[in-house]
């Protein structure tokens, strides 16, 4: 990086900070929402903010003359947004899929590698006197720091790349869990979450190679062109704050909160058969499953059993999800209409929608999975027998 006005590269890291501060601020003042969820979001936006800003501190040229003309005391404050980063996105990913989500104990350990690392750097660098600052910032060259420096970062890196992992798990957790909660899963479209994860996933892999780089370089003079890797990874930060701009405004309408696994696992309440019986003898009489809409939450009003006892009922009882649960009293109710000669000239898709179901694919799926044979086919074999 030479300059700052023509430097292409410069100007990706200068976009995506105006693009993270532009948008924080967006959460934090203008957008309406789940409040906890937009401020995890904006303070993740402003930490990875302050990533381009200390690498063009630290390696941009005329950035840099700037900040040693302006206070040695401004290197390395910024890169303590590598540590938080990662951490503040897994809590936003997880604030979106869990109701209610809270902070725990065990949490504070994401933000340890953070305070271990402002130990390192007020004794090696905080505490220093300014000539020292100065006189290290003057002469600085990459090639001539301790080693140990070097596994620091690498050390930092994976540490990224392991949030980024347990993002994409939460992700997919609460793709399996979703079925334990709504009977229509058609609407809860997840694939711009997986991007999002998969691709700062991909970022955080990025970087740990190109530390493996630079260290290799140095230490092993092997040299491997990690600034490729760089550049192409500050160019996929400008993609990725774009698509997290634009998919994040639609996530109210995307996400069903399901309870926290790990808070459900501390808890084992009975099952009683009361509880199944009355379960039992609504779903019977009052076909609940015939709305479209039907939720966890609703049927657990409609039958007065709280939500979280009514799941346990059908996932220990029944051994099903609620998916499961409720699209196979849909499925035997399709079996009743479809084998009557009344509802001969009644179409498939019409009693599709008159069970419950809103999706031709799953419907067609669930029948042929529960029954055997495809909807058609059933109701030719059904209606030869009344002939």
């Amino acid at each position: 990086m030479s300059t700052v006005l023509f430097n292409t590269l410069d100007l990706a890291l200068l976009f995506t900070i105006y693009q993270c501060l532009l948008f924080a601020f967006f959460l934090l003042v203008i957008k309406k929402g789940k409040k906890q969820s937009n401020t995890l979001l904006a303070l993740f936006l402003l930490s990875y903010a302050a990533i381009p800003l200390d690498t063009l501190i630290n390696f941009g040229e005329e950035f840099r003359q700037f900040a040693i003309n302006f206070s040695a005391n401004i290197f390395y404050v910024f890169g303590l947004a590598y540590w938080l980063e990662a951490v503040f996105l897994l809590f936003y990913v997880r604030s979106l899929i869990y109701k209610n989500f809270n902070f725990t104990k065990t949490d504070l350990l994401y933000l340890l590698p953070l305070f271990l690392y402002l130990i390192y750097e007020t004794n090696g660098w905080y505490m220093l006197d300014m000539n020292t600052k100065q006189a290290i910032l003057a002469g600085y060259q990459i090639e001539a720091e301790p080693a140990y420096t070097r596994f620091v970062n690498l050390f930092r890196e994976c540490f990224r790349t392991f949030c980024g992992v347990l993002c994409l798990l939460e992700v997919r957790q609460y793709q399996k869990r979703i079925k334990e909660n709504l009977a229509d899963i058609e609407e809860v479209d997840l694939t711009w979450l997986k991007i999002l994860t998969i691709g700062f996933l991909i970022i955080k892999v990025q970087a740990v190679l190109i530390t493996l780089g630079y260290m290799t370089a140095i230490d092993l003079s092997f040299t491997i062109d990690y600034g490729v890797i760089g550049q192409l990874s500050n160019f996929m930060v400008v993609l990725l704050i774009s698509l997290l701009i634009f998919f994040s405004l639609r996530t109210s309408k995307i996400f069903y909160g399901v309870d926290n696994p790990r808070v459900l696992s501390q808890e084992k309440p009975n099952i009683t058969a009361e509880q199944v019986n009355h379960l039992t003898l609504y779903m019977t009489t009052q076909k609940p499953f015939l709305e479209p809409l039907l939720n966890l939450d609703s049927l657990a009003a409609k039958t007065d059993l709280p939500s979280r006892q009514l799941s346990r009922v059908i996932n220990r009882h029944f051994q099903k999800n609620f998916f499961e649960f409720i699209n196979g009293y849909r499925i035997d109710e399709a079996k009743k209409l479809l084998a009557n000669e009344k509802y001969e000239k009644v179409t498939i898709i019409e009693i599709m929608a008159q069970v419950g179901f809103n999706s031709k694919a799953t419907f067609n799926t669930f029948f042929k999975k529960l029954v055997g044979v495809t909807p058609s086919q059933y109701r030719k074999e059904q209606l030869k027998k009344h002939q």
